[in-house]
């Protein structure tokens, strides 16, 4: 973990601000150890829910993605520089493009959608 940190951010003995650390359920991630360690670097620990490794696929996509759409193609000199764009990177992700398989639609149109339909099934 720390060597991650490290790697992205350079040496540092706590984040800059808290960044969440999405896991899967695995036993050395769940651990109380770990996870109080995570906590004392500025991360903050998130898990997938149980039985459902589609969620971590999706959130292994949506990584992808980022890096190959926005990351990729920006210059990034450090950490700092990448913290301060990814608020409008991930604002351009959810209401900009439109995505084939949201149905051409921007994630926030798609959710806002799927919400009324929801609603008004009820």
């Amino acid at each position: 973990m720390v060597a991650a940190v490290e790697h992205r951010f350079g040496p540092v003995n706590r984040l800059p601000g808290p960044i969440e650390w999405l896991t899967d359920n695995g036993s050395c991630f769940v651990a109380r150890e770990t996870r109080r360690f995570a906590r004392e670097i500025g991360l903050t620990p998130r898990t997938t829910p149980l039985e459902s490794p589609q969620s971590n696929g999706m959130a292994e996509a949506f990584v992808r993605t980022l890096k190959r759409d926005y990351v990729r193609v920006s210059p990034i000199p450090d950490a700092q520089s990448l913290l301060r764009q990814l608020p409008r990177w991930l604002a351009h992700y959810s209401e900009v493009p439109p995505h084939r398989a949201l149905g051409y639609r921007s994630p926030r149109e798609f959710i806002a959608q799927s919400t009324q339909e929801s609603l008004s099934g009820l």
